[in-house]
């Protein structure tokens, strides 16, 4: 287990001890869950195992929690999460070749993520900007009138950034 690694599984347990001093511990299930996916991005299997162990709840009852909340993600995401939008202004101006674009370009289906984990594929029922559809969110930013070009100008722009800061980072 590296350094990183250690310290994340210390923060967690110190998170824990404080909850199953509740009389009602199981009631901070929800918190925990948050506080794992804040440490990993996502619920690991062996975190939630070690969830289950610390606060004596069934393993089931956790993965049943955490499959009822959309919030919470299963498999790692990326850095970056794609989101395109298939509203009905949207879909009607040509959002599934957008998709389509995406799922080509990324090599991945939608709720997948990038082998190099830099993109997470969604779909949107409404970004609200149906007077530049169609369009798609990454992260926070929406771009609009997209056609397949335009859209794989942005995610290489992306690629491009991410690209850089490695390069600046070794």
């Amino acid at each position: 287990m590296t350094q990183v690694e250690t310290d994340k599984l210390n923060e967690l347990n110190a998170f824990m001890e404080q909850a199953v001093q509740n009389e009602h511990s199981d009631s901070y299930l929800i918190a925990v869950l948050h506080k794992v996916q804040q440490l990993y991005g996502y619920l690991p299997r062996e975190v939630m195992d070690t969830v289950a162990d610390k606060m004596q709840i069934p393993t089931a009852h956790i993965w049943g929690v955490a499959t009822f909340y959309h919030y919470f993600n299963l498999s790692p995401i990326g850095k970056h999460t794609v989101s395109v939008c298939l509203g009905t202004a949207c879909y009607v101006k040509g959002a599934e070749k957008v998709l389509d674009t995406v799922k080509k370009e990324l090599k991945i289906t939608v709720g997948q993520t990038t082998e190099d984990r830099l993109f997470t594929l969604q779909e949107a029922r409404c970004l609200g900007a149906c007077g530049i559809a169609p369009v798609m969110m990454i992260d926070d930013k929406i771009y609009g009138e997209l056609d397949a070009k335009k859209t794989v100008d942005i995610i290489n722009q992306y690629r491009k950034a991410e690209k850089q800061n490695a390069e600046k980072q070794s």
